[in-house]
């Protein structure tokens, strides 16, 4: 890796004037920490310290080129440098997927909490993408077997390139098809299985931030007339494709919580309940199969 020193003062004044050109402060301090390497507390040693030399892993030039894109026409600043932190891991980022979210990582969280006397089982992640949800249950469980579906292609040989890079040995199979239908050889023995489909309504993507709407696969996030196609098919798919006792986690728009939990009670299952996100939204479905 080769380093770029620059003297503080400089590099400040150069901040300064890139962040003058618009675009927000908080998305240019995010593009020096995860393309040139300087987390939010080297900049702050360097504000404090503005005497001191800082070291950059790509050069000024090359910032300027990126940020100045980003500023053009709104593309997400992860697509520009085919990179995205997710939980503890790095992503390869390409604009085949939808940018892994923060919130998506709580169910993660929610999914080992309710398997964590399970040495052994087997889980799926429907609608994978670029595999966020895939690599981390790999690595978190790495005596299951994981199945990840997709219907993009793109996005499944994305995911696949995420699992190799930070989980080499992980026993996971890519399936190519429509939710639980490339899953039907093994319907009955998932102990585990969460999803972040897409659950937008169709008339509100328009109304999404141009980053997001733009540039991101719409494929990802509509949702259909009322933002619940996807998590439907999921739902009712999860009564031939749970093993008895199986979970399901998904996530949903901010306001279908309410509809999702209780289409959950009407196919059937058991447990139904939900958790909320960081905002104290619900946002999280989960339910088992009796």
């Amino acid at each position: 890796m080769i380093l770029n020193p620059i003297a503080g003062e400089t590099f400040l004044q150069w901040r300064k004037k890139m962040i003058l050109k618009g675009g927000r402060k908080i998305d240019f301090d995010w593009l020096l920490d995860i393309a040139a390497g300087v987390s939010w507390s080297n900049l702050q040693s360097i504000i404090l310290n503005p005497k001191n030399f800082i070291s950059l892993e790509i050069s000024i030039e090359e910032l300027e080129v990126i940020w100045e894109s980003h500023l053009k026409d709104q593309t997400p600043l992860q697509y520009l440098i085919s990179k995205c932190p997710w939980r503890d891991i790095e992503l390869e980022a390409s604009s085949e997927a939808l940018i892994p979210r923060q919130e998506t990582e709580f169910l993660i969280d929610f999914a080992l909490k309710k398997v964590t006397n399970i040495d052994c089982g087997t889980w799926a992640d429907l609608g994978t993408g670029s595999g966020p949800i895939a690599v981390s249950l790999a690595k978190s469980l790495p005596n299951w077997n994981g199945h990840a579906s997709d219907i993009s292609n793109k996005a499944l040989d994305l995911a696949k390139r995420n699992l190799k890079s930070i989980v080499p040995n992980a026993n996971v199979r890519f399936s190519l098809g429509d939710w639980w239908e490339p899953l039907s050889r093994w319907w009955g023995s998932f102990n585990l299985v969460l999803s972040n489909p897409p659950y937008i309504p169709s008339d509100l993507i328009e109304e999404l931030e141009p980053v997001v709407k733009n540039h991101e696969p719409r494929l990802a996030l509509d949702g259909g007339e009322d933002g619940m196609s996807s998590s439907r098919k999921i739902i009712l798919g999860a009564s031939n494709g749970l093993a008895k006792g199986g979970w399901l986690i998904l996530e949903h728009h901010y306001d279908q919580s309410e509809k999702i939990i209780d289409f959950m009670k009407d196919v059937g299952m058991e447990e139904v309940s939900f958790e909320k996100d960081l905002s104290g939204i619900k946002r999280y479905a989960i339910c088992r199969k009796r």
